[in-house]
C-alpha cells in the first residue's frame, strides 16, 4: 500500500467544495439551519485515530511490552487511517464550500451568520480528522531495520 498523497486529499476536497457550493447556490433557501456543532463528530473519530496511533506505534517499535501487532490489525488500521484522511478532506471541502457561500451573505441573511459559525467549526474539525488520519498512517510505518556493521 502507498501512503496517502496530499494531491489525492486536495482533489477530493476541491471536488467537495465545488459540489457543496453549487448545492448551496441552488437550494440554500429551502435548507434548514446547520447545527452549530455538526462537525464535532469528526473530532471523535480523530481522537480514536490518535489514541490508536500512539498505541500501535509503541507496539510496532517494541517500546511497549505486550503482544506484537498482527498483520490484519495493522492492515485494518491503515484502512482506517486512509478513510479518515479522505473523509476529512471531503468534509473540509464541503465546509469550505458552505463557508464560501454563506460568508458574503452574513449581513443580508440572519441564517447565514449562524451557518458561518457552523462551517468554521466543521472546517476545523475536518482538518483535525485529516491530521489524525495522517498521524495514524505515519505511526504504522515499520521502523527501519538496524544496519549491521560491515566486518569485511
Amino acid at each position: 500500500m502507498r501512503f496517502t498523497r496530499p494531491r489525492d486529499l486536495v482533489i477530493a476536497g476541491l471536488l467537495a467544495a465545488v459540489v457543496l457550493y453549487l448545492i448551496m447556490q441552488s437550494a440554500y433557501g429551502s435548507l434548514p439551519p446547520l447545527p452549530t456543532l455538526a462537525g464535532v463528530s469528526l473530532v471523535v473519530i480523530a481522537i480514536v485515530d490518535v489514541v490508536l496511533g500512539f498505541s500501535l506505534r509503541s507496539r510496532i517499535r517494541g517500546t511497549k511490552p505486550g503482544k506484537p501487532v498482527q498483520a490484519l490489525t495493522a492492515a485494518r488500521a491503515v484502512a482506517l487511517a486512509k478513510a479518515s484522511s479522505v473523509l476529512g478532506a471531503i468534509m473540509l471541502g464541503a465546509w469550505i464550500g458552505v463557508l464560501v457561500y454563506v460568508l458574503p451573505k452574513r449581513g443580508d441573511i440572519v441564517a447565514a451568520s449562524n451557518d458561518t459559525s457552523s462551517a468554521v467549526i466543521g472546517a476545523v474539525c475536518s482538518a483535525a480528522l485529516i491530521a489524525a488520519g495522517l498521524w495514524l498512517e505515519h505511526c504504522l510505518k515499520t521502523p527501519d531495520e538496524p544496519k549491521e556493521p560491515d566486518d569485511r
